[in-house]
């Protein structure tokens, strides 16, 4: 378990000790479940009222937040990011291997860097290349051709198709699936003819996919996801989808093919992002909001309706199936009153 004192992380992240900067901390939490030995932060108002009752040892707080708490308190600009590094120096995930493990499948073409830890049941394809400190998860499989970056991490059954490039510094959750066909098939009088995927898949540095996310190859050239991306468990991006640095996409939304998404962009949960149409730069997309023209214009965009009561539903989608009706009628009127 690493410890550090208040002092040591005020020096590190910028911050100042209100109180005792010789107290050490070991872990984080929330304000309604630290301990002594802990530290918290307070980032959203309707939390405050745990804040004088919290038993951490020290919370994260603005200046203004500060000035009201009579227990120990970092002050930072923001309390929440410096909360996440303070969370990622304090991290305790186990590291998944060290070494080698006999049972893994390695093919003698393939180039593994130093430092590499290979879970049980891996399988490395022809003419791969692993950079150094990767951690491969048990049962993972990584197919011919394809790079990952040094200091990676996959978790266990990650499956990467022949292709891929993963960058440096990117973290890959268990059971996604990247390189996949995409759904490219022609018409021929109704009966449908495959079209090869022959496309990879560029990923950057950085990049965090979440659990059970499926990212397809492209059919002809690439699909790409850029630097500092972060996907949620269970996205969707097909095939030549190209999404810009920093963009954040959460969980069940999908990205239909050649969909280009800007960067900084923020995606909510269950989304539809229809094929073949641009985002632009700093979009922000509500959850279950579903896009089908291009956005040209930076802002936030939203279509999905709120939840109602079913009786007052139903009257409501009944009124709105007469709404090109009653529109003829009322420009009928319209004109009457003209003439």
């Amino acid at each position: 378990m690493q410890q550090v004192t208040l002092k040591e992380l005020a020096e590190r992240f910028d911050v100042t000790v209100k109180g005792d900067d010789a107290i050490v901390v070991h872990s984080v939490a929330t304000l309604a479940d630290a301990a002594s030995g802990q530290i918290s932060f307070l980032a959203n108002s309707k939390y405050r009222t745990q804040l004088e009752e919290t038993q951490a040892s020290a919370v994260l707080l603005t200046e203004a937040d500060a000035e009201n708490y009579s227990g120990t308190a970092l002050i930072a600009k923001d309390p929440y990011v410096t909360f996440a590094r303070v969370t990622q120096l304090l991290d305790t995930t186990p590291q998944e291997q060290v070494g080698i493990h006999p049972s893994a499948q390695i093919d003698a073409s393939a180039q593994i860097g130093e430092g590499v830890a290979i879970a049980a049941n891996v399988v490395i394809g022809a003419n791969v290349i692993i950079g150094e400190n990767v951690q491969l998860g048990a049962g993972c499989v990584i197919g011919k051709d394809t790079i990952i970056g040094s200091n990676s991490r996959l978790w266990a059954n990650v499956t990467i198709y022949h292709d891929v490039h993963l960058g440096s510094h990117c973290l890959v959750q268990s059971g996604t699936v990247i390189g996949s066909d995409g759904f490219g098939y022609a018409n021929d009088k109704g009966q449908w003819v495959k079209i090869p995927q022959i496309g990879g898949v560029r990923i950057g540095d950085n990049v965090e996919i979440g659990a059970c996310a499926s990212i397809d190859r492209g059919a002809l050239s690439h699909t790409e996801i850029h630097d500092g991306v972060i996907l949620d468990n269970q996205v969707q991006i097909a095939h030549n989808v190209i999404i810009g640095k920093n963009t954040a996409i959460a969980g069940a939304t999908v990205v239909a093919g050649s969909a280009t998404i800007g960067q900084y962009c923020v995606i909510g949960g269950g989304c539809c992002i229809a094929g073949h149409i641009s985002i632009t730069d700093g979009v922000f997309v509500s959850g279950s909001t579903n896009i089908t023209n291009v956005i040209r214009k930076k802002g936030v965009y939203s279509s999905a309706t709120i939840a109602t009561e079913n009786k007052l539903w139903r009257r409501n989608t009944v009124r709105l199936r007469q709404l090109d009706d009653l529109f003829t009628r009322v420009k009928t009127i319209e004109k009457t009153i003209k003439e």
